[in-house]
């Protein structure tokens, strides 16, 4: 499975972006979803998951009520809706999928990974 994401550039707080990731090829499997992003000099971290029929939903608490994840299985992409941005969720986010059927922010758990897309928040 190979992972695009999109949908990065730069914004100035209180604005909106969404994010998209569109896998490769359609998989028998049922995989489940995850956006995670790094900033510089931080280690990467979890920022929401999404089971494969969409009825789960996990959020890191720093974007819980502004972040929102969901999923067109039959496009094969996720969305992260960003809303209310800060200059702290300056970071390249990434897409994960995982064949675990809840996999919400463990790392481990994902095995497969998109190359990143950078969001920049200005103040």
């Amino acid at each position: 499975v190979q992972l695009q994401a999109s949908g990065g550039g730069l914004v100035q707080a209180g604005g909106s972006l969404r994010l998209s990731c569109v896998s490769s090829r359609r998989s028998s499997r049922d995989y489940s979803m995850g956006w995670f992003r790094q900033a510089p000099g931080k280690e990467r971290e979890f920022v929401a998951a999404i089971t494969w029929l969409g009825n789960l939903k996990d959020y890191a608490d720093s974007v819980k009520g502004r972040f929102t994840i969901s999923r067109d299985n039959a496009k094969n992409t996720v969305y992260l809706q960003m809303n209310s941005l800060k200059p702290e969720d300056t970071a390249v986010y990434y897409c994960a999928a995982s064949t675990t059927t809840r996999a919400r922010g463990v790392m481990a758990l994902y095995d497969y990974w998109g190359q990143g897309t950078q969001v920049t928040v200005s103040s």
